[in-house]
């Protein structure tokens, strides 16, 4: 137990949020599920990798990053708004603002707005820290006022440019989404108002594989939202993706990537694609990282602090594995660039997001 905050103290505030937030979904008549962690199929991101199980009984299984899968399989056979609480892992994230295994809020809203769906989770997020001042900026506008560069209609030569003082990363190997990610991290990010929440908003079509796409200043955007409090990423939402035909191309072209960049590609699910055959309704849906809510109301300078029973980071472990590069998820103590992927005050509107 860490005793930086007190045993007692992280038992009360974590028992505290989670009791908000169940009453934030009673109240809008979401119900709970419980989604089973030990998969047999695979969710694919190229940035996101999974710890594997290997049983003789059952073969090999994956403990899940997120029940997204599973709770659209629910949807489609009725279930209605549903929410999970619960832990999720994902494979070689450790450090000041990552754990391998973490406790997220994930729920899906049926007929709700891409703009009401921003709205709801800000509202969330702020049963949790206290609330602050909203700025909204869209993917395109934070690198035009910062880099001064579109990120939907620059080169690779203008990217590779603005990368060239950016020491230790692989700039010549890294795909133009890698590139905009970095930029994004380095140079955008610090920019983000501490004292705001920020939500970054239609990104990129290839940055979203479970995301709608829409078209908004004249192209084609991902309907994908993120919300960060300063630089931390706090959660990431989408107008869900409801064309089995489309989603099984964008996983394919994901295990692509993966094996591209020397990953092992993951088994489609195969009952996942099936649900959006079947009476998929139109929702949207979001993941909120519980822990790091819980770290900022605290002021834990870890999340580890924060934790009951927190991961130990083995360094040399990480020294020996070569892991020490690039997380998932933003970047930590271990890295100092990201490979995934807000800002000044923005007066844009929710309701002109469009």
């Amino acid at each position: 137990m860490n005793t930086s905050v007190g045993c007692k103290r992280i038992v009360e505030r974590r028992a505290e949020v989670l009791a908000s937030a169940r009453a934030f979904f009673a109240q809008r008549n979401i119900l709970e599920v419980d989604c089973p962690a030990l998969t047999q199929n695979a969710s694919v991101d190229v940035n996101i990798d999974l710890f594997t199980v290997v049983s003789p009984l059952h073969g090999t299984r994956y403990l899940f990053s997120s029940p997204e899968y599973a709770m659209k399989r629910l949807l489609s056979q009725g279930s209605g708004d549903i929410y999970y609480l619960g832990h999720v892992w994902r494979h070689e994230e450790a450090g000041r603002k990552h754990a391998p295994e973490f406790l997220m809020a994930e729920w899906y809203r049926i007929g709700l707005s891409f703009q009401e769906m921003i709205e709801e989770t800000l509202s969330f997020i702020e049963t949790i820290i206290p609330k602050r001042h909203h700025t909204l900026l869209s993917y395109q506008e934070a690198f035009q006022r910062y880099l001064n560069l579109d990120p939907f209609h620059t080169t690779r030569e203008e990217l590779l440019s603005a990368c060239s003082d950016i020491e230790g990363y692989p700039l010549l190997e890294s795909s133009t989404d890698d590139l905009l990610t970095l930029l994004l991290a380095i140079k955008i990010e610090p920019h983000f108002d501490e004292a705001a929440l920020t939500v970054l908003y239609h990104y990129p079509p290839t940055q979203a594989a479970l995301a709608r796409h829409t078209v908004s200043q004249g192209h084609a955007v991902a309907e994908r939202f993120e919300i960060y409090a300063g630089g931390l990423e706090l959660a990431n939402g989408y107008h869900e993706l409801a064309d089995p035909v489309e989603q099984r191309k964008r996983l394919i072209e994901e295990n692509e990537t993966r094996k591209a960049k020397g990953k092992a590609p993951y088994p489609i699910d195969e009952p996942f694609l099936q649900a959006l055959e079947s009476n998929f309704p139109d929702c949207c849906g979001v993941a909120v990282g519980i822990d790091r809510l819980i770290m900022l109301a605290e002021k834990a300078s870890s999340i580890a602090d924060i934790m009951l029973l927190p991961w130990t980071l083995n360094l040399s472990m990480h020294l020996q594995a070569g892991h020490l590069s690039f997380v998932s998820r933003g970047y930590n103590e271990l890295s100092e660039y990201p490979t995934s992927s807000a800002i000044r005050p923005s007066t844009t509107s929710l309701k002109s997001l469009e």
